[in-house]
């Protein structure tokens, strides 16, 4: 870490902090706060916690004379904890991290009482993303359900949505900056527009967006809820191609019983059935899901289903964590499964997503792909595929590249690019 007169960030998390780090930077810059380091937090899970709590040590350790802050979900479900170690100044919670005045220098002192409820979303401005070549726009803050599992909503506080036209001038904003690809980003975005006039769906949202911002060359969508995937957005799937051929499902497990108790809102059939159809809709779509080993009560067979429909929905793109119990939740009283067959049962879903993941990258080799530099030489193609393009290592990062894929080693694709290849 060098001195200077910007803020350093540490995000951990989802892309929500990502974004929400972009906000905070431009708040602690434009307040003149230098030699600071702000540490936005995490706390989907205990491992979590442990990391942040890690790296406040380390930075102490080799920053002495740093201005520290805290902020983020963790922070804010126990700002007691982190107010208590020595190397922390200050506490923010997610409504005062948003807030311009909490980075003033003659802020007063913020009390573990007076951090609110999270009630805001971060309609802020920003013109550009300092560390990361795709941009990260929120949509929507907060959620309505309570999965028996999940503490974010105490964290986050409810769904609010952010008006279309403040996402409009914030994507307008971006591309006129270079921006090449955005990311719609929140808590759940499946319910956006439910607290808006009109209700309008995400998939109507996203359409206006596509319509307004004609510039926009390419958009992801982050996690989606299975049962909240619109027919518009469906539509969009099938003739939009500005909207990636990758997408994200919040599917948790691959069993009746248990998503039952885990108070969701899509049975196994809902997976395997929207699967197909996205498919159908584009062919060679890829798709990824977030997933839950070892839940409270999980047999061997419950285990059994979720790890089959990885086959069977040809999932790729995991996110695996082994269940960690919040307190507060409900699934925190019921009996547990022991910690070390919830590891081995995440490490058997890893496996079967990293197969699955080898496969496809072997399918897409001798084709063509645009991918997003990330880093000189490393990007991503238009389905979230890693690539190592070998002959671009003097484009700048944030280029999208026309790439001849040449090969795989079962992780990443290797490539050089279509001209390079022609000449």
């Amino acid at each position: 870490m060098t001195d200077g007169p910007d803020p350093q960030l540490v995000t951990f998390g989802c892309r929500l902090n990502g974004y929400e780090s972009e906000v905070m930077r431009e708040h602690a810059r434009a307040a003149g706060l230098d030699h600071a380091v702000i540490v936005n937090t995490c706390a989907v899970t205990k491992e979590a916690e442990r990391q942040a709590r890690q790296a406040i040590r380390k930075l102490r350790r080799e920053n002495p004379g740093i201005r520290l802050i805290v902020t983020g979900c963790a922070a804010q479900l126990d700002p007691a904890r982190f107010a208590a170690m020595p190397e922390v100044d200050r506490v923010l919670g997610n409504d005062e991290k948003l807030r311009p005045e909490s980075y003033r220098d003659d802020a007063a002192p913020l009390l573990v009482d007076d951090i609110m409820q999270a009630r805001e979303t971060a309609g802020h401005l920003i013109t550009g993303f300092e560390t990361r070549t795709r941009a990260f726009v929120q949509v929507q803050q907060g959620c309505d359900h309570r999965c028996t599992f999940c503490i974010i909503p105490f964290a986050r506080g409810p769904n609010r949505s952010v008006p279309l036209g403040r996402v409009v001038e914030q994507v307008r904003t971006l591309v006129e900056g270079g921006t090449q690809e955005v990311v719609l980003t929140g808590v759940d975005i499946t319910s956006y527009g439910a607290d808006l006039p009109g209700r309008p769906t995400l998939g109507e949202t996203v359409a206006r967006l596509l319509a307004l911002v004609p510039d926009l060359p390419r958009l992801r969508l982050s996690s989606l809820d299975p049962v909240g995937v619109d027919e518009t957005l469906l539509r969009l799937v099938a003739e939009e191609p500005r909207l990636l051929p990758h997408l994200h499902l919040s599917v948790q497990a691959g069993d009746d019983l248990i998503l039952k108790r885990m108070k969701r809102r899509h049975l196994r059939h809902h997976v395997v059935d929207l699967a197909a159809r996205l498919r159908d809709l584009r062919p060679g779509l890829a798709l990824g899901a977030d997933l839950i080993a070892g839940f409270p009560t999980e047999t061997e067979a419950h285990a059994a289903n979720t790890l089959a429909l990885v086959d069977e929905a040809d999932l790729t793109h995991l996110h695996v964590f082994p269940y960690s119990a919040r307190p507060g939740t409900p699934a925190a009283r019921m009996p547990p499964v022991p910690g070390d067959v919830a590891r081995a049962r995440a490490a058997a879903l890893r496996e079967a997503g990293e197969r699955r993941l080898a496969g496809r990258l072997a399918a897409r080799v001798g084709g063509v792909a645009d991918v997003l530099l990330e880093t000189p030489g490393v990007g991503h193609t238009e389905d979230y595929l890693p690539v190592d393009v070998g002959d671009a290592d003097g484009v700048a990062p944030g280029t999208v590249v026309r790439v001849r894929l040449t090969g795989t080693d079962g992780l990443r694709l290797t490539g050089c690019t279509k001209e390079r290849m022609s000449a």
